[in-house]
């Protein structure tokens, strides 16, 4: 390890910086975030820089630094990209006994600046001793994922209120304890009622510590997005790491379950057509039993679990048995669809409106608003429409559809293995039939992709 890591403090200190291009701007965004009394040397700052200094957050000298400039300085800055300039300022600030780092130059820095994931006062620095920043920003981006927004916060309250958990015993107890605030108590409570309710949480909690009160079961209800672990939130991979139990449908594919604990307890609830398949009140019981056990349970959603996932029976039944919950929204699959084929869902003088509908519902095929539908500019989002489209066709042209609105099929939205099929309503299901198309697909009824990606068809055979 040739370069040792520490952080140093900053407080009201000095830094200085030379330059004023768009080195020393980088350099300035992770240096504002500390408590340093900053300085910028340069005779012709850029325009931010002097935003910065007009708003009094740093000193402007709009000069070359110069021998005595750097006294009692910690830290000196060469950010010109000149060899010869930025060695004279090197002098300067190691005469006057500071640090000096000159940005991309490993051998004439006393230091190197790591990547930073700030989540204040936690902050994870990356070095790769200056041989792969490339690899460095790989690191943070993986880290920034796992890391909430809300840890920073979170530690800051528990700063505050450390002493008072110094009352319980060392040892696993004050583990524990502080296990429960920051894996599920504080992030909870931040989310639903901001700082304030964290600190009011926070006695209850070492209330609860004192007499062993177990720590409650919840369930989050998380969008799996299309099926790309890419498209999935930060959020939704945060729950994922978290869980327990994982209770997930059919359509989840293997690398989004992969993101979860090995040690998670994985149930597949799929509903399959024509085959086994679990009912909604079983599933209801399966989410209350476990949360009931004390478990974090994850209800895995394909898309976003609002759009035609059962969500509000679900939320009944755990409102019903006192079960805390929380949704975390995902990319619906339309969305992914619609991205895919290279079009808004939306566009001024198209359509100002679309409509997500579903081709089948608990009664079998589903009844819809067709004449809206059917009306000359309208775009539509067809779920589960793959067994319905003879439905659909003949529905939509009985109400006035153009036979010629075009419809586009994408079958495995965001996954690698997605398909789209052009065709019009007249050709609907042998178009579909012709092209194999197996499912999961969207079907957009007024909408063509933008450019040649579609599936070519087999001729149909003259008879």
């Amino acid at each position: 390890m040739r370069h040792f890591p520490i952080f140093l403090d900053l407080r009201g200190r000095r830094v200085i910086v030379c330059g004023g291009g768009e080195v020393a701007c980088a350099k300035l965004r992770t240096l504002m975030r500390s408590e340093a009394r900053v300085s910028v040397f340069c005779p012709d700052p850029h325009p931010a820089i002097e935003a910065l200094a007009a708003e009094g957050r740093l000193v402007l000298q709009r000069r070359w630094l110069a021998e005595g400039d750097a006294l009692c300085a910690a830290i000196v800055y060469g950010a010109n990209g000149a060899a010869a300039e930025d060695a004279r300022i090197a002098g300067i600030g190691r005469r006057a006994g500071a640090l000096v780092n000159i940005v991309d130059d490993l051998d004439g820095s006393d230091f190197i600046s790591p990547a930073l994931v700030d989540r204040d006062p936690v902050v994870v620095a990356i070095g790769t001793e200056g041989t792969a920043p490339v690899l460095a920003r790989s690191i943070k981006a993986e880290t920034e994922a796992r890391l909430p927004q809300a840890l920073g916060p979170l530690a800051r309250i528990a700063a505050e209120f450390r002493k008072r958990v110094e009352a319980l015993p060392p040892g696993r107890q004050r583990r524990e304890f502080w296990a429960r605030y920051f894996d599920h108590a504080g992030p909870s409570a931040l989310a639903t009622g901001g700082e304030t309710a964290v600190r009011s949480r926070l006695p209850e909690l070492l209330v609860e510590a004192r007499v062993g009160t177990a720590d409650p079961g919840r369930v989050s209800l998380v969008g799996a997005g299309p099926g790309d672990p890419d498209l999935l939130t930060l959020r939704a991979r945060q729950r994922l790491d978290a869980a327990d139990v994982i209770v997930h449908d059919r359509l989840v594919p293997q690398p989004v379950l992969d993101l979860a604990r090995r040690e998670a307890l994985f149930i597949d609830v799929g509903k399959r057509a024509g085959g086994p398949s679990w009912g909604q009140d079983a599933i209801d019981r399966l989410l209350v039993v476990h949360a009931r056990r004390g478990a974090h349970v994850v209800r895995l959603k394909s898309g976003d679990p609002g759009v035609f996932g059962r969500l509000d029976e679900e939320l009944d039944a755990l409102d019903a048995a006192g079960i805390d919950w929380e949704v975390v929204p995902g990319v619906t699959a339309a969305a992914a669809a619609a991205a895919g084929i290279g079009r808004s869902l939306t566009r001024r003088d198209r359509n100002s409106a679309v409509s997500f509908v579903t081709a089948e519902d608990r009664n079998g095929q589903a009844e819809q608003d067709w004449r809206a539908l059917a009306a000359p500019g309208h775009v539509t989002a067809v779920y589960m429409g793959l067994r319905s489209a003879r439905f659909l066709q003949g529905r939509l042209l009985l109400h006035g559809a153009d036979p010629a609105l075009p419809v586009t099929a994408v079958e495995n939205a965001g996954r690698p293995a997605r398909r789209i099929i052009e065709t019009t309503l007249s050709q609907l299901p042998e178009a579909l039939a012709r092209g194999g198309v197996a499912g999961p697909a969207i079907l957009f009824l007024g909408l063509a992709p933008r450019a040649s990606e579609a599936v070519p068809l087999p001729a149909v055979a003259e008879a």
